[in-house]
């Protein structure tokens, strides 16, 4: 077998009295696009925070390209890099679109400005955003202002190949979007997974059923900070598993409990 790009081992995470991760093992392989699902506070988005070294574990082991981390990525760099997309597309407000995609590059390179303004349009045109460039996020649709965070998650630093992303994380993408906008979306995840020059490693955090089947290979249920269930995505008609099965039928009868 080849070496996982990101492992997890008894990974346990609480906050307070509430227990959010419960001694998780996850395995993430080149190529791999999998989605992470459960229902509403198992610890999805934890998981993912965790992964991308913005939130330490209270216990358990975590390993990037077979080193493994101590701390936060503050406190030392992973092997690879890790890009992340946020739920609510985390864009600076007083920025350009152009200062936002280009972030990291003015950060850390000596790229000229329009070097720089460049290879942002690149990726603004690959995400399908044209004339876009000079407005702020607060001119554009929230389905755009999404798939201008997928451009920053993706641009790369030619001056320093290790800036690259080799692995994307996706909190929500499609949350509140109509399911148009959800369409453009999910399927502008699955072209860029296979577009040159981008990362083809991904995982998904997703509530929403077409999302999970449009975009994901693998999944992982989570349910009472504990991995439940893995299988594929064809699986998830076939499984005999409850609690999958009422996840996807919707129902309130079965082991999920519904709050409120």
């Amino acid at each position: 077998m080849p070496e996982p790009l990101i492992e997890l081992k008894g990974v346990s995470k609480s906050f307070g009295s509430n227990v959010v991760l419960d001694g998780v093992n996850l395995e993430i392989y080149r190529g791999d696009a999998i989605g992470i699902i459960g229902p509403s506070g198992t610890g999805k988005s934890t998981i993912l925070r965790i992964i991308a070294g913005l939130l330490a574990p209270d216990a358990g082991e975590i390993y990037v390209h077979g080193q493994r981390r101590l701390g936060l990525i503050e406190d030392a760099e992973d092997p690879i890099f890790i890009g992340m997309v946020f739920q609510q597309a985390a864009l600076f407000d007083s920025l350009t679109v152009e200062e936002n995609v280009g972030f990291m590059l003015w950060e850390r390179s000596k790229l000229s400005p329009q070097k720089i303004r460049g290879m942002v349009e690149q990726k603004l045109e690959m995400v399908g955003l044209s004339g876009v460039i000079d407005r702020y996020p607060a001119e554009l649709s929230g389905g755009m202002r999404k798939r201008v965070s997928f451009a920053r998650a993706i641009m790369s630093n030619p001056e320093n190949p290790k800036d690259t992303p080799e692995v994307l994380l996706y909190d929500e993408p499609t949350a509140g979007l109509d399911p148009i906008a959800s369409t453009v979306i999910e399927d502008l995840v699955r072209n860029l997974q296979c577009s040159e020059g981008c990362c083809s490693t991904y995982v998904m955090v997703t509530h929403q059923d077409s999302t999970i089947r449009r975009t994901t290979d693998r999944i992982v249920f989570l349910y009472q900070g504990k991995v439940q269930w893995e299988g594929t995505v064809n699986d998830i008609d076939t499984t005999n598993n409850p609690l999958v099965r009422q996840f996807f039928s919707g129902s309130v009868k079965g082991p999920i409990h519904v709050v409120g």
